[in-house]
């Protein structure tokens, strides 16, 4: 899953990059409102994680526009504005979440998971296929019942993978969807985590991920 986070503060958005990736989500940073606007845009993000106070462009500004753009990307306003009438103010611009700093990580996370867990932008949480299976609560994935040990980004690469079953996911898909912008679509890092999930999960046939020779990948239902 891909979270953009657009915060100002850099201290801030440093430390929550970090915690956000810990759980295994990749996250772009942005610290400017218009710039922010315009990645929400791309269409390349799960989850919008967005403060106020923001130069060039505040967020309930950038809130407003997006839905008013039919822009459905799940947002959670971040703010030190803790007054009912700011909390008004930020779900009433568009926003489906309202978190006043300082707050605990493990609520900002809290609200991340709920958020996807909406219907509208609901995925689930078990995901079996053939003889694999990937609890996304639990961030573990199992071989016939066995735990297969997955790195952050092993477990992302597979779990995008999975939820797209049969059907073909190119190199510059994953690096949208699993990595941040800082990664070069030229790169050939998606190949060498592909090899180490097959070996994993000994697939030395392609049984589970096939490559498609000048595109990139699927995950095979049979």
């Amino acid at each position: 899953m891909r979270i953009l986070l657009v915060e100002d503060n850099e201290k801030l958005a440093k430390y929550t990059k970090q915690m956000l990736y810990e759980e295994g989500y990749s996250v772009d940073v942005i610290s400017d409102g218009i710039a922010g606007e315009r990645m929400a845009r791309s269409g390349s993000h799960d989850l919008l994680i967005l403060d106020i106070m923001l130069p060039s462009k505040d967020g309930i500004a950038v809130c407003k526009s997006l839905r008013e753009s039919d822009v459905n990307l799940p947002i959670i306003m971040i703010t030190a504005r803790g007054e009912v009438d700011d909390r008004v103010l930020g779900l009433d611009s568009g926003a489906d979440d309202y978190l006043v700093k300082p707050f605990e990580m493990k609520e900002l996370l809290a609200r991340i998971r709920a958020l996807l867990r909406r219907p509208e932008s609901k995925i689930s949480e078990t995901l079996s296929i053939q003889d694999i299976t990937l609890d996304s609560t639990k961030h573990q994935v199992f071989k016939k019942g066995v735990l297969i040990p997955l790195t952050l980004k092993e477990y992302s690469i597979l779990e995008y993978l999975m939820r797209n079953v049969d059907t073909v996911v190119s190199r510059e898909q994953l690096l949208e969807h699993c990595w941040d912008f800082a990664y070069s679509a030229f790169s050939n890092i998606t190949d060498v985590y592909i090899k180490r999930l097959r070996e994993k999960f000994k697939d030395t046939d392609e049984k589970y991920i096939k490559t498609i020779r000048g595109v990139g990948y699927v995950f095979n239902s049979k």
